[in-house]
């Protein structure tokens, strides 16, 4: 499950499941969904993402700004993100689709994750949220 949170002039993603893979997982969809509805994306190619950080949440923070990296350089929108942790590393794949204007009608613009209201946790036994405002 995923939502958005209003902060100011930006927006939070925030992504929840039953581990910590599962919350990265979801906070990249609502991600996705800050620039168009992550169902008008299909998966047609699939990119791998490798990033590492001290802690978790950092590690959210990288994870984030590879996706909106790989959105920039690549003019791609994802769908479906499969996420892989070995401690602080993390290994991903990120699969969707070149942009394509007229059918994805991207309402908004991610520049990068920030630090603001930062969470990676385990709220209650077995379910993990993953949150932080994203920069728009």
């Amino acid at each position: 499950m995923w939502e958005h949170f209003r902060h100011e002039a930006d927006i939070g993603v925030l992504g929840r499941g039953g581990s910590p893979e599962a919350a990265f997982e979801e906070a990249a969809i609502a991600l996705t969904a800050v620039i168009t509805d992550p169902a008008s994306v299909n998966c047609r190619e699939s990119i791998p993402i490798d990033c590492e950080a001290p802690d978790l949440e950092l590690l959210l923070v990288d994870w984030l700004n590879a996706i909106v990296y790989e959105i920039a350089t690549r003019r791609m929108l994802f769908c479906r993100f499969s996420v892989v942790l070995h401690g602080t590393h993390l290994h991903a794949t990120a699969c969707g689709e070149a942009i394509d204007i007229p059918r994805h009608r991207p309402a908004a613009e991610v520049k990068g994750a920030t630090y603001t209201e930062l969470a990676v946790c385990e709220d209650r036994s077995g379910e993990w949220r993953a949150q932080c405002v994203v920069d728009v």
